[in-house]
């Protein structure tokens, strides 16, 4: 068994290197790759709750400009990873884009196409001041 869990976390983390990739790079194949296709985007923002699905995400983020084409190192941490079980997570990241800085909880399953995000609740933790 810890022989199949370590290949799961293994993946997972892949997976979460995806992710990060797909953000630095504003790269939407990544990105429509590790979201599962129903997957779902949480905010709140002055108390209205924001409900984004992955194709309006990816499309906003097919016209960014990349932190990468702007020479920004990526900036981006695992703050924890609790596995529920051999096929699902919840991964909790921060990641730098531009002069922002994200947490996010990623819900992660584990079916046919891998380890993929079918949830995303983020929240705009800081403002970097140039």
């Amino acid at each position: 068994m810890k022989e199949k869990t370590t290949k799961n976390s293994l993946e997972l983390i892949n997976a979460i290197q995806i992710y990060f990739d797909a953000i630095h790079y504003c790269d939407v194949q990544k990105l429509n790759a590790i979201f599962h296709e129903k997957s779902s985007l949480f905010d709140v923002d002055k108390g209205n709750v924001f409900v984004e699905s992955i194709t309006s995400f990816s499309k906003d983020v097919a016209g960014r400009i990349s932190p990468a084409s702007k020479n920004q190192k990526p900036e981006y941490e695992i703050l924890m990873i609790d596995m529920l079980s051999s096929s699902c997570a919840t991964v909790k990241i921060r990641i730098r884009a531009h002069e922002n800085i994200f947490v996010d909880h990623l819900g992660f399953v584990n079916g046919e196409n891998g380890w993929q995000i079918v949830s995303k609740i983020w929240h705009l933790e800081q403002i970097i001041n140039k």
